[in-house]
C-alpha cells in the first residue's frame, strides 16, 4: 500500500474540475466541482441518518438504484436543503452535468453544500457547467477539493497504490467536513474513486462495513448535518478481475479503501471549526467491538474532554465521565488513561483511580498538536479509534456568525 499523490484523478479514467460560478459571494472561493469518469462506474454511497435530508442526496440515491454512476457535480455555499424546489434544481443540476459531459442524467451523483433554507438559483450554475466541462484535467482533483469546502482551512485529498491479481490499483478521494460533523453512517461530503474491477454489491459492501470504523468514529461538534454523503465510483479500468466476493482481492480492496478513509477522518478532525488540536482516542481491552466503540466515540465527543485539550489540561476525570455515560459495557475498576503525543507519555488514571503524575510532563504532552488519549477497560480483547478535536473559542464564533 503506497501513498501517491493525485487525489481523486489517482485513478486511471478519472479527471476533475472546480470554479467559482458565483454562488458564493467571494470571487476567489470557487464553488462547483466536477469529477468524471471517462467510462461508467460501479458505484455505492451513503447518506446522513438525519431525517433533514438534503434535496441532492434524495436524487443521488434514485440515480444510483442501478449501480452505475459516471460523473459528480457538487456545488459549495448553499445545502440546497428545505427549499420547496430542491429537487427540482437538483435533478436540473444532474441534467447540465450530463449534457455537457454527454452521459445519461441518470449516472449523475449531484451533491450540495453549505447554508440550509436558502433556495439554489440554478442559473449560475447553468452557465459554468460547460467551461467546468471543458476544464476536466487529470490535474484537477485540487481544484475540485478547493470547490467543495466551505469553513475548511485545509484541502483534504489522498491517494494510495495497491495491487490485485498482478494489476496495480488506485484509489483516491476529497473530503470537505470543518463543522456540523457528527455521522451516524458516513460524514460530510466524501468523494472516492478506484481503478479496481468490483462489482456494485461488494463496493456496497466494502463502503458500508468501513465507514463503521472510519467516519462513523469522527466528530468535531455533536452536529449531524443534513448533507452527509460519501459516494464511491469504481470503473475497473486497471484490468484487474473483478471483486465479486470475498477473499484475499477483497481484503486488499478494504485495506486501501480503509487507508484512504482513515486518513480523511483525521483530516476533517485536525480540521475542525477553531480546532487547535487533533484527538484521537485509543480503546483497548474491550469486551467487543460495539463496546470499543462506544467508548472511544463518547470520549472524542465530550465537550469538557475537549475543552480541557485546548487548555491543555490533564482532567482525567472527565476522560471517566464520559465513558461512564457512554452506554458501553466497562468495569470502572479497571480503567486506564494515558495521554500522548510526540512530546511523550503520561499515566494519569489505572484501575479508575488517579495515580501521581507530572503536571509539567503533561502540559507538554498536551502543547503538541495531535493528542492521543489512551484509554484501555481491561476486559476483553477488542479495540476501537475515534477521532476529533479540542473546542475553542474560534469554534463559537465561527458559528455565531455562520450565516451572516
Amino acid at each position: 500500500m503506497k501513498l501517491i499523490e493525485g487525489g481523486v484523478c489517482a485513478a486511471q479514467g478519472f479527471t476533475a474540475a472546480g470554479v467559482h460560478c458565483g454562488i458564493r459571494r467571494n470571487r476567489t472561493k470557487k464553488d462547483l466541482a466536477l469529477i468524471f469518469s471517462r467510462v461508467p462506474a460501479q458505484a455505492a454511497a451513503v447518506y446522513t441518518t438525519n431525517l433533514v435530508k438534503g434535496a441532492p442526496l434524495l436524487v443521488t440515491k434514485r440515480h444510483l438504484q442501478d449501480g452505475l454512476a459516471q460523473a459528480v457535480i457538487c456545488n459549495s455555499g448553499n445545502a440546497n436543503t428545505c427549499n420547496a424546489d430542491g429537487e427540482a434544481v437538483a435533478v436540473q443540476m444532474s441534467r447540465l452535468a450530463a449534457d455537457a459531459l454527454g452521459i445519461r442524467a441518470e449516472d449523475v451523483v449531484v451533491a450540495s453544500t453549505g447554508v440550509i433554507g436558502q433556495k439554489l438559483d440554478v442559473a449560475p450554475i447553468a452557465a459554468a457547467v460547460g467551461p467546468l466541462a471543458q476544464a476536466l484535467s487529470p490535474e484537477g482533483s485540487t481544484a475540485a477539493c478547493e470547490a467543495i469546502m466551505t469553513t475548511d482551512v485545509q484541502k483534504k485529498q489522498i491517494a494510495v497504490e495497491f495491487t490485485l491479481g498482478g494489476k496495480t490499483c488506485r484509489l483516491g478521494g476529497i473530503a470537505k467536513g470543518s463543522g456540523m460533523i457528527h455521522p451516524n453512517m458516513a460524514t460530510m461530503l466524501v468523494f472516492l474513486t478506484t481503478d479496481a474491477a468490483i462489482s456494485a454489491a461488494m463496493l456496497r459492501k466494502a463502503l458500508q462495513g468501513d465507514v463503521r470504523n472510519t467516519f462513523n468514529m469522527t466528530s468535531v461538534d455533536g452536529d449531524t448535518s443534513t448533507n452527509d454523503m460519501v459516494t464511491i465510483l469504481a470503473n475497473g479500468l486497471a484490468g484487474n478481475d473483478e471483486i465479486t466476493a470475498e477473499g484475499a482481492d477483497f481484503e486488499t480492496f478494504m485495506q486501501a479503501l480503509n487507508t484512504v478513509n482513515v486518513w480523511l477522518c483525521r483530516a476533517i478532525a485536525a480540521d475542525g471549526e477553531g480546532a487547535t488540536k487533533l484527538i484521537e482516542c485509543t480503546v483497548t481491552g474491550a469486551q467487543d467491538l460495539q463496546t470499543a466503540r462506544l467508548a472511544a466515540k463518547s470520549v472524542v465527543c465530550s465537550s469538557l474532554t475537549k475543552a480541557a485539550m485546548f487548555g491543555e489540561d490533564a482532567n482525567w476525570g472527565r476522560v471517566l465521565c464520559a465513558l461512564g455515560y457512554s452506554g458501553a459495557a466497562l468495569d470502572v475498576t479497571k480503567i486506564g488513561v494515558s495521554f500522548r503525543s510526540a512530546a511523550g507519555s503520561v499515566e494519569v488514571c489505572r484501575d479508575g483511580a488517579g495515580v501521581p503524575f507530572s503536571e509539567e510532563l503533561a502540559k507538554k504532552v498536551l502543547r503538541e498538536k495531535e493528542i492521543e488519549i489512551a484509554v484501555t477497560l481491561g476486559g476483553g480483547a477488542a479495540s476501537a479509534s475515534a477521532w476529533g478535536c479540542d473546542l475553542t473559542y474560534e469554534y463559537v464564533k465561527i458559528n455565531g456568525e455562520y450565516r451572516t
